[in-house]
């Protein structure tokens, strides 16, 4: 351990953190006109940056070749997480309609998933899809607390779980449970595990996959220590990189060791790595939409075919 080093936009906790430091040396505002953004994707076929404002109802789009900003869809449910499937499709979760949605090629809305046993999801929070179909998604109660960021109503569950809807038959199938708030979520490299971040209890869950698609092994991989997490991401090299609200982002060593934060202006709510080498970092931090070119290379999420 090196001791906490700042330089400037990089606050290295750990050596292991001094190779990711060495990207741009400050963030890009590429907007700054959201109540409270969240869920950025990269689309690569269009170069473009996808991702929410949540209260304002409504999916904005960042080109990235003219680096203008355009409504994507307005209303748009509220929503929340957003990422592609194999076939680069727009997979959205809608807090306010309370579902998941696929957006297909031709602009056409595809619902996958907005009950379980007959009762209506409570919000649909951030989802993962994996080379094979089947997509895992969260189901917190942030949508239907107030009407901020959905709409007001009681859940029809009366908890709040992750959820894995099966890739042949499209049923929604109870994945996991015990969650305060079940919140953003990712495959490993090798897709053989699941890490959901719980924000209301500050830590990382880590569950093995077993070959039909269960979930089994559930335990804590990281806790937060005075900070909360939103969404989380993989870089190529295993480092799991975090979205901690006021406390910027967090990089994790492949052992759960905190090697080092990028300090962010506004409270950080997600990210998602991007641009044609897949080497810049996108953030959504309260308002705005943030980037950076960095010294590591994420991981697709999923093997287009």
């Amino acid at each position: 351990m090196s001791g906490s080093i700042e330089f400037g936009l990089y606050e290295v906790l750990d050596d292991r953190f001094r190779r990711c430091a060495n990207g741009d040396i400050r963030l890009e505002k590429l907007y700054g006109d959201c109540r409270w953004a969240e869920g950025p994707v990269y689309l690569p076929a269009w170069r473009q940056v996808v991702w929410s404002d949540i209260p304002n109802d409504r999916l904005l789009r960042w080109d990235e070749a003219t680096g203008t900003v355009g409504v994507f869809r307005s209303p748009a449910g509220h929503p929340n997480g957003n990422t592609l499937d194999r076939e680069g499709r727009l997979i959205s979760c809608e807090q306010g309609n309370r579902r998941v949605t696929r957006t297909e090629h031709d602009g056409r809305i595809t619902v996958l998933a907005e009950r379980y046993r007959g009762k209506r999801l409570n919000s649909p929070n951030d989802a993962v899809v994996r080379s094979d179909g089947a997509i895992w998604f969260s189901d917190p109660d942030f949508g239907i607390t107030s009407d901020y960021e959905g709409h007001q109503a009681e859940s029809e569950i009366g908890a709040r779980n992750l959820y894995r809807i099966d890739p042949q038959s499209g049923e929604v199938q109870l994945a996991a449970d015990g969650f305060d708030g079940p919140n953003g979520l990712v495959l490993s490299l090798d897709e053989r595990r699941l890490y959901v971040n719980d924000s209301r209890a500050g830590h990382i869950r880590l569950f093995d996959i077993e070959e039909d698609g269960t979930l089994t092994g559930d335990r804590i991989f990281v806790k937060g220590v005075g900070c909360r997490f939103d969404n989380i991401r993989f870089d190529r090299d295993g480092r799991l990189w975090a979205a901690a609200f006021g406390d910027g982002v967090h990089c994790y060593a492949p052992d759960g060791t905190l090697i080092g934060r990028l300090l962010v202006p506004e409270p950080v709510s997600n990210l998602t790595f991007g641009g044609p080498k897949n080497n810049r970092l996108f953030i959504t931090a309260t308002t705005s939409l943030y980037s950076l070119v960095v010294s590591v290379t994420g991981t697709h999420r999923v093997s287009f075919r």
